[in-house]
């Protein structure tokens, strides 16, 4: 079983100024780690258009890797532009992970574009860095993992990992649209897809996570590490309706495997859940696990999926 401490808030993006484009949001942290800092990806928003209608951008804070509560930088320019007229990422990039490829930082994005009969559908980018990671450039105009006849839509939350000399990529895949209240909602499962080179991708094609709370379970943010002899995947789940509220909001749940391929999910053994009160007591998402300097951390997003910002949470103790 694991058990964290909650450390506290990290970033606000609402206190960052001079740019226009990071008002809103800091989702979906992912670490970079350098000699004397980490850099912490993160999707943010500007503010909404007249139509109160978002668009997404991915940047970068740069925290001091002996106090990860000190910021050293901020992204001056999103890391990525949006794309095209009629592109997969016209209007957003959200959410990146990142890993290092020799002398060069690759990212896996998810691209959205807006749609008439539902709000978005989603495909997963990549792109390459060669100055650090500080902006990247797309391997094309398209996505390197769409939807086909077996996953039809909404592919999305990619977490890039390498085992073993092959690449894993865990993200999620739409199952259905269901309707709520006049409103469509998305309901989406774990997945995952392996390379020898990390752009061209072979799809398992079945859900990995097995649902929980409610067979329309929508789950997200799979984000896999190897500790102790055994791969851990934390991810964050909902309910398909009422989410946006403390009762049905997202919680982080846990699975671990001893092949990358069977995962079996017990969420008791996760060892995080809401505040009593304050910025994560309605609903904690999006985790990621990392190791620093021989303690082992997560990044976790708080009420209303990160609207204002990122929380750290230390690893105290880890039992079988």
């Amino acid at each position: 079983m694991f058990k964290w401490n909650k450390l506290g808030k990290v970033f606000t993006p609402q206190e960052i100024e001079g740019r226009a484009w990071l008002k809103e949001f800091a989702q979906a942290p992912s670490v970079l780690l350098f000699e004397d800092f980490v850099r912490v990806y993160f999707s943010c928003r500007p503010a909404p258009d007249a139509n109160r209608q978002y668009v997404s951008y991915s940047a970068y804070v740069d925290l001091n890797r002996s106090n990860l509560f000190e910021i050293k930088n901020v992204a001056a320019q999103p890391i990525l532009e949006l794309g095209g007229l009629g592109t997969f990422d016209e209007f957003g990039t959200y959410p990146v992970s990142v890993i290092r490829k020799n002398n060069e930082v690759l990212a896996y994005y998810a691209g959205w574009t807006r749609c008439e009969s539902v709000p978005f559908n989603v495909a997963i980018g990549a792109a390459i860095s060669k100055n650090n990671g500080e902006t990247f450039t797309k391997l094309g105009e398209g996505p390197i993992l769409s939807y086909d006849v077996n996953e039809p839509f909404v592919l999305s939350g990619p977490k890039i990992r390498r085992f073993n000399n092959q690449w894993y990529l865990f993200y999620i895949a739409g199952q259905k649209w269901i309707t709520h209240n006049g409103k469509p909602e998305p309901v989406y499962k774990i997945r995952m897809a392996h390379s020898t080179d990390g752009i061209n991708w072979v799809k398992a094609n079945e859900n990995i996570i097995e649902s929980k709370v409610e067979e329309n379970e929508a789950q997200a943010s799979p984000d896999v590490f190897y500790y102790k002899n055994r791969y851990h995947m934390f991810f964050c789940y909902r309910y398909s309706f009422d989410f946006r509220s403390k009762k049905n909001g997202y919680r982080i749940g846990y699975a671990y495997s001893d092949d990358l391929i069977n995962w079996t999910r017990d969420d008791s053994q996760v060892g995080i859940d809401v505040s009593a009160e304050g910025w994560d007591a309605e609903m904690i998402s999006y985790p990621h696990v990392f190791e620093l300097d021989g303690s082992v951390y997560m990044f976790y997003l708080g009420n209303q999926v990160g609207k204002y910002g990122f929380g750290l949470a230390k690893l105290e103790s880890y039992s079988v």
